[in-house]
C-alpha cells in the first residue's frame, strides 16, 4: 500500500483516466472542497474551494463530474455536473415533486446514462440541513427526459451504491440501523428482490465498489472488506479509517482509498468493473 498524498481527504474519489488524476472531496476548515491529485507528481490542487457540502462523486458519460452536493440551511441540496477544466457547475436535479432533496450522498451512472443516487437525511441529523420533506431513498434520474423517480425506499440511511459488472444487481450500503449491505435485482430499471448481503459495524458500510469478477469492496472499521456476492468475506484490506474508494490507474487495477488524512493506493490482481 502506498500513500499517494498526505492531505485532508474524505469522500467521492473519482479517477479520470484522460488526466491521470484523482478527484475527491475534502473538508478543510469546515468547508467542503473538491480537490485533484495528479497521480504522477502527487501534486494536489483545489478545483472548487466551496463545493456546497460535496460528498460522493462519479464520472458522467460526458466527462463532467457528477457531484452529490448535500447543501446547507442557505443553499439547496442537489446533484450537480462539474466541468473539471473550468470549475463550472450546473444543476441536474434538486428536488422531487416540488420538495427539496435531503442531502445526496453517493451517485453512480448506468450504461444507459441514467443517474442513480442515495439521499439520506444525514444533513438534518448532523445539523446543517432543515428537516427532511422526503424519505431516505434511492433515486433514478433520467437526464434525457429530466425525470426523477424513487426506486427503493427500504432504508434507514442509504449511503454508498454500486452496480454488479453486468448491471443486473444494485448494491446499496445502509449504515443507519441496522448496519448492512443490501442487494437488489434490476428488472426494467426497477430494484426488486431486496436482500441483505452482509451485516456491518456501526457507521458502516460507507463506500462500495465492485470489481470485474463481481467481488464487492465495502468499508468497515478495520479497512475494506472484500465480499463475494453471497456475502462471504474473501479478504480484508487493512486500513483503519478507510472511508471511500475507487478503481483507477491505466489498467484499472489500483484501488484508491480515501481516509480523513491521506489518499492511499493498493495494486490488486483484478480490475474495477
Amino acid at each position: 500500500m502506498t500513500v499517494i498524498a498526505a492531505t485532508d481527504a474524505h469522500e467521492g474519489p473519482v479517477y479520470v483516466a484522460a488526466e491521470g488524476a484523482l478527484y475527491f472531496t475534502a473538508v478543510p476548515n469546515g468547508t467542503t472542497a473538491i480537490k485533484r491529485i495528479d497521480i504522477a507528481s502527487g501534486q494536489v490542487e483545489v478545483v472548487v474551494a466551496d463545493a456546497n457540502g460535496a460528498n460522493g462523486m462519479t464520472l458522467g458519460l460526458d466527462g463532467r463530474l457528477l457531484v452529490c452536493e448535500q447543501g446547507s440551511f442557505d443553499t439547496p441540496a442537489r446533484i450537480a455536473a462539474l466541468d473539471p477544466a473550468t470549475g463550472e457547475r450546473a444543476t441536474l436535479v434538486d428536488g422531487w415533486r416540488g420538495r427539496p432533496l435531503n442531502s445526496p450522498n453517493d451517485v453512480v451512472v448506468a450504461s444507459d446514462g441514467a443517474i442513480w443516487f442515495t439521499d439520506p437525511s444525514y444533513g438534518n441529523r448532523q445539523g446543517f440541513r432543515p428537516p427532511p420533506q422526503t424519505g431516505d431513498v434511492v433515486y433514478r434520474y433520467e437526464p434525457r427526459a429530466e425525470q426523477l423517480a424513487v426506486t427503493a425506499d427500504a432504508f434507514d440511511k442509504p449511503n454508498g451504491l454500486a452496480f454488479s459488472p453486468d448491471e443486473s444487481v444494485l448494491y446499496v450500503a445502509d449504515n443507519g440501523a441496522p448496519h448492512h449491505l443490501k442487494a437488489f435485482d434490476i428488472v426494467d430499471n426497477h430494484p426488486l428482490n431486496e436482500r441483505v448481503v452482509a451485516g456491518f459495524e456501526c457507521g458502516h458500510p460507507d463506500g462500495v465498489v465492485v470489481d470485474v469478477e463481481g467481488r464487492i469492496y465495502a468499508s468497515c472499521p478495520a479497512g475494506v472488506r472484500v465480499l463475494a456476492p453471497s456475502g462471504e468475506q474473501l479478504d480484508l484490506i487493512d486500513l483503519p479509517g478507510a472511508v471511500n474508494f475507487t478503481f483507477g490507474g491505466p489498467d484499472r487495477n489500483v484501488l484508491f482509498i480515501t481516509t480523513d488524512t491521506a489518499v492511499h493506493a493498493v495494486v490488486l490482481e483484478t480490475r474495477g468493473a
